[in-house]
């Protein structure tokens, strides 16, 4: 089983840790108290109807039979009628009721969860495997369904139920009483005990779930598939997921057994109580004890059956509560989760970004780690409105790090980044996402057409910007030729198209939102010389009005750069134009004749 990769927070270790949990799990429902309460008052109304039947049970076997009374026997029946039609109408409505704000507490969980994973860092999603993220919104959250949309309501209905039908008993006859709720400290004390042994299942068991999501989510995609095969491993993942999903069966076993036994005794014992209080009453008579009539007797036993589906339920609702508990820990757990990119309580924005970009003495270390060495240690470079940057450098110099904190993708931990003078992490969010366009190594495209992946930028876009801003990335005569043109679907991942042609797209993607700071992060490092040459053509045609900061490997494509800076182990190395560094003969002339030694010679 693969290890969680979430460290915030951790198993309660006292006591008060569970009522705060569980008034933590009440406040979910506290928007929907009005329809909670609406649910209420048909539970107690289906209550105190229920508990009516078995009075005028007694009333037909005490009075109405023996004293022959058509008129009043008729009544009778009559309203045992009435009371199961009452019964099940408050029943169905309830359900209704119920369900529906369980399945709204269910939309807010997820939707809550979704933000909060929206606004981590990068750095988060980095450490932690996809398919485990997956896995608390579908199976933990899917979960607790039966918790969320029938548990509530039914503690509340079993419990009115309970006391209705104990306060019934009572007025009937209390000696009968007694002995019917004698063993019910026991039964309770078994399902805590129950209870509790599912609970810790159940944590084994999520966590299981996590797991093989995250398998599936890595093994069954694209890249999975091509890489399991052409490395030999189809047989180890198919031993590996059969070893995983043997272990969720024992688990899942052991759930489901868990206290069935003990569960079963309490069982037994409460439908053998008829047969206790028949003999209690027989023994009373023959002993002379109080006479209970006959009417009194059954309409006794009739409460206890009534009582014993309830108890029973609550018993069992009780042990779901204590299960259910893992569930809202986990969900509670990326709740919880520390947002490190935050906006301020009053953000600045800019109507009109103009584009200049500065680093001052900029540091950065993952995680913030004091003892780590830094990746990023006292960089400054200023890019004017309108300029062109190229970041170089060897791997792991801290190129990427670097543009990743133009657009808040980390946060620095010493200095600031700057957009027209104002620190990034003061600006909101909207102007920041329109400021700073974003063309990463690694490409994405979403399983849609490629209208819908080009208008992910710019929603409102029409037929005739998505072109021509294909055309300027040089991918529009290649769109246009397939069968479908801008409504072909581009595959899982964009594997229907080469790493050229996503590349492209990501490129026109960016181009149509048009934001004055243009950050390409080996933007062409998947294309070939040919179509490298033309997409470096049309951006340079279009950096003219923009700032445009490129990382790269590969020189060709930042010889132009007004300003070339040469990065080593984060610091800045060198800094000037493609020929002052040239003349310099330092670590960017090495770079250069690295580079002209791997150009292919045919």
């Amino acid at each position: 089983m693969h290890p969680e990769h979430v460290t915030s927070w951790k198993p309660p270790t006292d006591a008060g840790e569970q009522p705060r949990q569980v008034r933590r799990i009440l406040r979910l429902f506290r928007p929907y108290r009005g329809r909670l309460a609406v649910v209420g008052l048909l539970v107690g109304a289906a209550s105190l109807v229920s508990v009516a039947t078995p009075f005028l049970l007694r009333a037909i076997l005490d009075v109405a039979i023996p004293d022959r009374r058509t008129g009043l026997l008729s009544l009778l029946a009559l309203g045992m009628i009435l009371s199961a039609v009452l019964s099940s109408v408050f029943g169905v409505l309830q359900t209704l009721i119920s369900t529906t704000v369980g399945q709204r507490v269910m939309h807010d969980l997820r939707t809550a969860v979704y933000d909060r994973l929206q606004r981590m860092s990068l750095a988060f999603f980095t450490r932690t495997r996809t398919g485990e993220v997956q896995s608390r919104i579908a199976n933990d959250i899917g979960g607790m369904q039966a918790t969320v949309t029938s548990t509530a309501t039914s503690l509340v209905s079993n419990v009115t139920s309970v006391v209705a039908t104990i306060v019934a008993m009572i007025a009937l006859d209390w000696r009968l009483t007694v002995v019917s709720l004698l063993l019910l400290p026991v039964f309770l004390w078994i399902s805590r005990r129950v209870g509790n042994e599912r609970k810790r299942i159940t944590t084994q068991r999520q966590k299981q779930m996590a797991a093989m999501a995250a398998t599936v989510t890595e093994s069954l995609s694209v890249s999975g598939i091509l890489l399991g095969r052409t490395m030999g491993r189809a047989d180890s993942l198919n031993r590996s997921f059969t070893a995983e999903s043997e272990e969720l069966v024992d688990l899942e076993v052991r759930s489901n057994m868990a206290g069935r036994w003990r569960m079963a005794v309490i069982t037994i014992v409460m439908a053998a109580m008829p047969a206790v209080i028949y003999w209690t009453a027989g023994v009373a008579l023959q002993l002379g004890g109080p006479q209970i009539s006959l009417g009194t007797v059954v309409a006794f036993v009739s409460l206890q059956q009534g009582l014993f589906r309830p108890a029973v339920s609550l018993l069992a609702t009780g042990v779901q509560i204590q299960s259910s508990l893992a569930l809202f820990q986990r969900i509670f757990e990326y709740l919880d989760l520390p947002i490190d990119i935050t906006e301020r309580e009053r953000p600045t924005r800019l109507d009109t970004v103009k584009g200049e970009v500065r680093f001052e003495k900029v540091e950065f270390r993952y995680d913030g780690d004091e003892r780590s060495r830094p990746v990023l240690d006292g960089v400054d470079i200023t890019v004017p409105a309108g300029g062109s940057l190229a970041v170089v450098g060897p791997t792991g110099a801290g190129k990427s790090t670097l543009g990743c904190l133009v657009p808040r993708l980390y946060d620095v931990t010493g200095g600031r980044v700057t957009i027209d003078g104002v620190d990034v992490r003061d600006l909101d969010f909207d102007t920041l996402a329109r400021a700073v366009g974003v063309v990463s190594q690694e490409t994405y495209l979403f399983h849609a057409s490629v209208a819908d992946n080009l208008r992910f930028a710019k929603p409102d876009a029409t037929d005739g910007e998505l072109h021509a801003a294909a055309r300027a990335a040089q991918i529009h005569d290649h769109i246009a030729a397939l069968p479908d043109g801008y409504d072909t679907v581009v595959g899982e991942r964009g594997h229907r198209f080469s790493g050229g042609e996503k590349q492209r797209l990501a490129i026109a993607r960016t181009i149509l939102r048009d934001p004055p700071v243009l950050l390409l992060d080996e933007a062409t490092s998947a294309l070939d010389n040919r179509t490298e040459a033309a997409v470096q053509d049309a951006l340079d045609a279009l950096s003219a009005d923009r700032t445009t900061i490129t990382i790269a490997h590969r020189l060709s494509t930042v010889r132009d750069a007004d300003q070339i800076v040469v990065l080593d182990a984060g610091r800045v190395a060198e800094r000037g134009t493609h020929e002052e560094l040239l003349a310099r003969d330092g670590r960017y002339a090495a770079l250069v004749r690295r580079d002209a030694q791997l150009e292919p010679t045919g």
